[in-house]
């Protein structure tokens, strides 16, 4: 990854919508309503980005969104890129990068997750405090274009505390239950066994899933502020497991979606104030 092929991507997006977003949205499985509550002044299809890699998720639309979300403006990514559909992390976290370029200098990212906390529930939303990487590989493996990042960035809080702390205020004026934990990313596709379950909770994770940490690590890297939510989706407690249901779980995750939204949009409208 170099900072020509960022740039060259960022002066595509720009040419067709000139603002500077202030924040970066990155909106996963389930998760696209968010858009539309941006007031959206230009959609642009990942084909049409240089370097962009394609969705190939169902539930993923592949598209740049941008406008204005509570008075300021906005990308917004309607859909992500995952290991298991065959990209390298470095592909997956190129995004991160372009929307860095363009401006903004705030992430948040969302995703659904597996519970793996035994007093959680599925439809819960969990403020992500931590993370994992389990998935074999980093984004910043390999040489390292210094104008992108520093060569060792720090990662002693790739969640901000003061974005984290806003979350916390909003999601108590909204009456919202906001768990907090550690996330695990896992390279998948397919879901964990009884025993990988055990392991993960053994080692301090509280939710599991397939995404955001390359893409965290990549706007810490670039030096950006992160914000990460969850919705568990499932209940992945080895001694009470039952097989898994994608269309339940995307369905638990379209009901949760509304909290989700509603959250993102007061901390978005508290960033502003």
């Amino acid at each position: 990854m170099s900072d020509e092929s960022v740039a060259q991507a960022a002066a595509a997006v720009r040419a067709r919508w000139p603002k500077r977003p202030e924040i970066a949205v990155i909106l996963g499985t389930g998760l696209g309503g968010l858009g539309r509550e941006i007031a959206l002044e230009c959609e642009i299809p990942y084909a049409e980005i240089p370097g962009f890699p394609l969705s190939t998720v169902e539930t993923h639309a592949g598209k740049l969104l941008l406008g204005t979300l509570e008075g300021r403006p906005v990308a917004a990514m309607q859909g992500r890129f995952h290991r298991y559909e065959g990209y390298g992390l470095q592909r997956v976290a190129f995004p991160v990068y372009v929307l860095r370029a363009l401006g903004a200098g705030t992430l948040v990212v969302s995703n659904i997750s597996g519970g793996m906390h035994p007093l959680w529930a599925p439809g819960d939303l969990v403020l992500i405090v931590d993370h994992i990487n389990l998935l074999g590989d980093n984004p910043l493996v390999g040489e390292n274009d210094d104008r992108l990042g520093p060569r060792f960035p720090d990662m002693s809080e790739p969640y901000d505390p003061a974005l984290r702390a806003l979350a916390r205020a909003v999601a108590l004026e909204q009456g919202v239950t906001l768990r907090e934990g550690v996330y695990v990313a896992e390279a998948g596709p397919n879901l964990e066994t009884r025993a990988e379950y055990r392991m993960l909770r053994a080692i301090g994770a509280d939710v599991v899933g397939m995404s955001t940490v390359p893409e965290v690590i990549a706007a810490v890297h670039a030096g950006m502020k992160v914000l990460g939510l969850s919705i568990i989706t499932d209940q992945c407690l080895p001694d009470a497991l039952e097989k898994a249901d994608i269309q339940r779980i995307i369905a638990t995750a379209m009901r949760a979606e509304p909290k989700l939204t509603n959250l993102i949009r007061g901390v978005v409208r508290r960033m502003a104030a």
